[in-house]
């Protein structure tokens, strides 16, 4: 959950504010009372009614390391309390405006927000009645949006190899990353995957091949592109990439592969599956957001994917990664699959992989990977879906906003459709509640990403606090 601050404005004439104050208060305790109630930490300040306190206040809070401010509006008060208070305040700024017609709190929210316009202030404003579940609907968005982009900012990536096979908008500007996310990137290099895997102790790796043994549905192990050795190989990369992530602090990150490691060493799709869970054999952990292909910019949709998620579902959810593969005309769904890095989370919904793992079977790789290992495939659970994706028009960041549904038809159907396309790898089938023929003609990457649940608002509020040109599809 977040932190939020409270910066509540008053009328600057002594007499006035005296009069008022404990009116002001009571609405301020009401909006205390619901945030507090969905899990949020509040830290409230004084009463500005003067300009000492817009400035000493919002430092106040500064320093209390609220992630936004709600800059709340009942009663008339001076404009120039809420400028002044704005060079202070952590950003985001929400204006809310209460219900108060006695007294024209709405006239000092305009004439407050006006000022911010002037001055180039990014802020976001709601009125009502904080109690209603719509009102507080539009400040929860608000809530996870400023959660996630500063969030984003001071966090690193880590980017183990480089751009695979051509594909440009894998790569993003790490200058770019900075100035508009604030994220830095970190640079490494795929042979130290290699050459971490071969410390690792061999019993970590043995415990953890029998626990997969144990809780996968099925290990189609032939001999060949799947055996009990390339499985333990693609354990000892994980643990590699485990280490490297510790050592690094990095908050997310991306593995090119392709060509180098899946046709010399083995497949990623092990490590980045269960890098991406909510656990694997060593117990529960965060999902740690890792794209294939070292695809920067899926990365960064899914980092902001998940920060969303730990506000609105009080932890951090797994997000897919997946290419947009094919088009079932006749069923009307879009067959998005990969090489095997879904997290097993999306097998069952759920984050006990009791759950998830009888639904996964780990098949052998292709004639694409050479080097072998197992594929993690399932077929992703039924539900209510957000997808997005970050890509760049002439250097300008846009994201591609769009709902949808997971489906399933039934294990002969399932089957009979996954048989047209790759029976080892995972698959979605997503229905789009939008016009196949406009996402087609709109829709500018290969990969697309996507969470349980309804994120549209709280992803348009990450795009307008980090410059981003949301574009929901429809």
């Amino acid at each position: 959950m977040a932190t939020v601050g409270i910066l509540s404005f008053s009328d600057g004439r002594a007499f006035v504010h005296k009069d008022i104050s404990k009116m002001l208060k009571g609405f301020e305790d009401r909006i205390v009372k619901r945030l507090e109630g969905a899990g949020h930490t509040v830290v409230t300040a004084k009463q500005v009614w003067t300009n000492e306190l817009a400035v000493s206040e919002a430092k106040a809070l500064a320093g209390a390391g609220v992630e936004c401010t709600i800059f709340n509006y009942a009663v008339w008060c001076f404009p120039h309390f809420t400028a002044l208070a704005s060079r202070f305040a952590p950003g985001p700024i929400l204006a809310f405006g209460c219900i108060n017609p006695k007294f024209p709190g709405m006239v000092g929210l305009l004439a407050g927000v006006g000022g911010l316009n002037q001055l180039g202030v990014r802020y976001d404003r709601v009125f009502g009645e904080i109690e209603e579940d719509a009102v507080f609907g539009q400040v929860q968005s608000f809530i996870a949006g400023a959660h996630a982009a500063n969030k984003l900012k001071g966090q690193t990536y880590g980017l183990v190899g480089g751009r695979p096979m051509g594909m440009y908008t894998a790569v993003s500007n790490t200058d770019q990353w900075m100035k508009q996310f604030g994220i830095d990137v970190e640079h490494i290099d795929q042979w130290e995957i290699v050459r971490r895997s071969e410390n690792v102790a061999q019993k970590k790796v043995t415990d953890a091949r029998k626990w997969l043994e144990k809780n996968v549905g099925r290990i189609e192990y032939d001999g060949k592109q799947l055996t009990p050795e390339l499985l333990e190989r693609q354990i000892r990369s994980t643990y590699a990439m485990k280490e490297l992530i510790a050592e690094w602090n990095l908050d997310f990150s991306g593995i090119k592969a392709q060509p180098e490691l899946t046709n010399s060493w083995c497949t990623m799709d092990v490590t980045e599956a269960f890098l991406n869970d909510p656990y694997d054999w060593d117990g529960p952990h965060e999902p740690h957001v890792c794209s294939t292909e070292a695809d920067m910019d899926a990365a960064l949709t899914m980092q902001i994917f998940k920060l969303l998620t730990e506000v609105k579902e009080g932890r951090a959810t797994p997000v897919l990664f997946a290419d947009v593969r094919h088009y079932f005309e006749s069923e009307g769904v879009f067959d998005l699959v990969n090489s095997g890095e879904h997290a097993t989370y999306f097998a069952g919904r759920s984050y006990d992989y009791k759950d998830n793992l009888p639904h996964v079977f780990f098949r052998p790789e292709g004639f694409y990977f050479p080097a072998g290992g197992a594929s993690v495939m399932h077929i992703a659970e039924p539900g209510e879906v957000t997808f997005a994706r970050l890509t760049r028009r002439d250097g300008k960041y846009w994201m591609a906003i769009l709902t949808g549904e997971f489906v399933r038809f039934g294990g002969e159907k399932d089957w009979e459709l996954i048989n047209q396309v790759q029976d080892n790898w995972p698959h979605a089938f997503a229905r789009f509640n939008c016009p196949t023929d406009k996402f087609l003609q709109t829709y500018a990457s290969n990969h697309i990403h996507a969470v349980y649940g309804d994120y549209v608002d709280e992803l348009v509020k990450v795009c307008n606090l980090t410059g981003v040109e949301p574009v929901i599809l429809k």
